[in-house]
Order: C-alpha cells, then structure tokens, then sequence
C-alpha cells in the first residue's frame, strides 16, 4: 500500500500538483470548496476527517441529511451498523490518528423524490482525490463503502454488479475491502445474503483491531 501510495503522489507531482502542498492545507481549500454550490438544494458543507498518520481509509459515498446538519461523517443509523461491523465504538471511529474518513462526495446530495439520497456530486472525487488520497500515506486498508466507492477505488477490477464485487472480497485484500452501503435499506441484501455476516464481517473485524 505505501508503495502504492508513493507512485501516486509521484504521479500527482507530475501533473503538475504542488508537492508543497500539505495536508492541513488542501483540507482547508476542501471545506471550502463550492464547485458544486449550483447543484445542492440544501447548500454547501463539505464532511471528511483525515490525518496523514491514519492507518485505515473509510471510502464511503456522500453524506445525508442528518450528516449534513452535524457535520459528523456517519452520524446516523448507517453509522451505527458501520461501527458494528467493524466492532469499534464511536471513540475509535472518530479518532482521526487512526480512521480517515473520505467520502466520493464531501456534501449531501439532496434527496430523490423516489427514495433515497441522490449519488455523489462527481465533481467531488475527480477535483480533490488526486491530490488528498496520496497524502494519506499511512492507509494500510482502505474500506470501500457502497458502489461509488468500488468503481473509484476498484476500478476495472470490480465485478458486474455490488453483490459480486462484494462476494469476491479475498481478490482486493490486503489493500482494499468492498462493502455494501450500511444504510438500513439494505437489511433485506444482508439477510439475503449471509455469507457476507459469516465470512466478510469477521475477516473485517480481525483486520479492523490489528491496525487499530
């Protein structure tokens, strides 16, 4: 994963990105960022935690509602059941030396009249994961939460559909883990499919404490 990470900041020096440019900062310019002011009914609040020393990246999709009023990534019942899954308590969930939370959208999306939230704004990953995932050169594991976060992080390499990304685990380790959304609309997914609570979550859980 370092090596990885390396290459990465190597190509973003390439392209022409300050290398220069430290952390603090770029998440300073990222919580103030309004490129997508236009297209956000209930306005602009980018939500990311990240330290350069954290060990795990949490890549999930785009903040909600109740996210979106706190400020707080995962403040919400989908954060509950996140946070049991990887058997931690909110003290360790939330301790920026250790988990970075970086989402494929920084603002809530709004909601869709039809149910559930809209995706991720686009513009999110394409302007800022370049130059922010390579200074997390401590990530070790990076969980991949929810479709958007498989095509970003997975690419070519995910399957056709979530379930089949998900159920091929053991090809992304030991750097990556894809994961369904933890939203409690997918209690009927879970339940349909339980090799994910009796394979998935316990390997997840085991590599979760051993980098905590």
């Amino acid at each position: 994963m370092r090596r990885l990470l390396i290459c990465i900041r190597l190509w973003s020096n390439y392209r022409g990105m300050s290398p220069d440019t430290t952390l603090d900062a770029l998440l300073v310019d990222l919580r103030a960022c309004r490129a997508c002011a236009p297209h956000l009914p209930h306005g602009v609040r980018p939500v990311v935690r990240a330290t350069a020393g954290a060990r795990i990246l949490i890549a999930g999709q785009a903040p909600g509602a109740r996210v979106h009023a706190s400020g707080i990534p995962f403040d919400d019942p989908s954060g509950d059941r996140l946070r049991d899954w990887l058997a931690i308590d909110r003290d360790t969930f939330y301790d920026e030396s250790r988990i970075a939370i970086v989402p494929q959208g920084f603002c809530f999306p709004g909601t869709d009249p039809r149910g559930g939230d809209y995706p991720p704004r686009p513009e999110c990953a394409k302007l800022w994961h370049p130059r922010l995932i390579p200074m997390l050169d401590g990530v070790e594991l990076i969980l991949c939460v929810g479709q958007y976060a498989h095509a970003w992080h997975l690419g070519d390499r995910r399957k056709r559909t979530l379930t089949d990304t998900v159920r091929a685990w053991r090809e992304y380790l030991p750097t990556h883990i894809p994961l369904p959304h933890p939203s409690w609309r997918n209690t009927g997914w879970i339940k349909k499919n339980p090799w994910f609570s009796e394979d998935v979550l316990p390997y997840l859980r085991e590599a979760v404490a051993r980098l905590m």
